[in-house]
């Protein structure tokens, strides 16, 4: 409705039975449909048929105590904008996690070996930097969906757009993490500094806003 176009996804309440929902495919991705940081993903958060899809789910529900969020696997690039604004917004340099080596025998996806645990990135070459080779068309369709979903979840103050690239070329809005950490070397805060806005100038406006 939005123009936003988002993974198809099913959510798996605690309790109710697990099944393959209709409109849905292997390979699958699941994970809370409430915490963040990465908590409870790992690399058998990708499954490929209904015994890994039950296991996983129930492992959610046993190990988080969330709801399982269950949505197709996107196969690509993954992406990152930093929204900031509330009338009037502003969007920073588009922001990339290069997985390295660690999708040789593996799904690229942030993991949460992948996000926090530095030998593991440092191993695997893994690190996050700006999205180079993107045709100015996605470019444009990219920062414009960010804003588009920006807006249509009324967020406020400052954001960070995840998406997923196909290797199709198809863009999905994955998640709208709308309290990013603003730390100095984390994405955020690295992509405001490409795009003008120096730390302390970021967090002015962050209380700004």
């Amino acid at each position: 409705f939005n123009g936003v176009q988002t993974p198809k996804f099913f959510v798996f309440p605690k309790g109710r039975r697990i099944a393959l929902p209709e409109g849905l495919g292997f390979p699958l991705f699941v994970k809370s449909a409430s915490d963040d940081a990465s908590f409870g993903i790992a690399q058998a958060s990708v499954v490929h048929d209904l015994i890994q899809l039950q296991r996983r789910v129930e492992f959610i529900h046993t190990q988080t105590g969330s709801d399982a969020l269950v949505e197709e696997f996107i196969s690509g690039r993954e992406l990152y904008v930093g929204v900031i604004g509330n009338q009037r917004l502003n969007t920073y340099p588009i922001w990339e996690m290069d997985f390295g080596l660690a999708t040789t025998d593996s799904a690229a996806i942030a993991t949460r070996k992948v996000k926090w645990d530095a030998k593991y990135r440092l191993k695997h070459g893994i690190d996050s930097r700006q999205a180079r080779g993107l045709s100015p068309k996605i470019k444009a369709q990219i920062l414009e969906m960010a804003v588009r979903g920006y807006r249509a979840l009324s967020l406020s103050g400052y954001a960070r757009m995840d998406f997923r690239l196909s290797n199709q070329g198809q863009l999905y809005l994955l998640e709208a993490n709308a309290n990013p950490c603003l730390a100095a070397e984390e994405d955020f805060a690295q992509s405001a500094a490409v795009g003008g806005d120096h730390y302390a100038r970021l967090l002015e406006r962050s209380e700004e806003h």
